[in-house]
């Protein structure tokens, strides 16, 4: 009676394992596809430009320095409609090329926040200026964490 038992145990457990594993596994892959966050990454510096260029960041360069030739355009790229307009902190080396824009996407359910924000930028000087966005929503009724509500990318502008 025992064995019966064990085996019947082993049994169902040994059959759910696979389905639990399945669920975890797209539990895990659906979270990274949705993830609208930011991972906290090394300080990194791109090596400068032979001349002016466009250059296209996004949630991937937060908090890292990014070196580019005057005249180069430099477009921020977030990931949510939760996220504020990008903004400059010097103007008079990374100028504003008109107003960030909100693109939500259209098979967003209410309150999901998929879209992009977007704003772009001419380098004008050189000069460093810092590019930021805030938010305090990673999803419908879900608060960001501290190291989620804030966006920082450092431009250097160099001849």
């Amino acid at each position: 009676m025992d064995l019966r038992v064990n085996l019947t145990v082993n049994l169902r457990v040994n059959l759910r394992r696979p389905a639990v594993l399945a669920l975890a596994s797209a539990l895990v892959a659906l979270t990274g596809c949705a993830s609208t966050g930011t991972s906290p990454s090394a300080t990194t510096t791109t090596p400068t430009p032979p001349g002016p260029a466009a250059v296209t960041v996004d949630e991937h360069a937060d908090h890292t320095t990014l070196t580019v030739a005057a005249g180069a355009t430099v477009t921020l790229v977030l990931h949510s409609t939760y996220w504020s307009a990008p903004a400059g902190s010097a103007p008079d080396v990374l100028a504003p090329n008109g107003t960030p824009t909100t693109a939500p996407s259209p098979s967003c359910r209410p309150g999901g926040g998929c879209g992009t924000v977007t704003a772009s930028f001419t380098a004008r000087a050189p000069g460093t200026a810092r590019l930021t966005a805030t938010r305090t929503s990673c999803g419908e009724a879900l608060e960001c964490p501290p190291e989620k509500r804030a966006y920082e990318v450092t431009v250097k502008v160099v001849g």
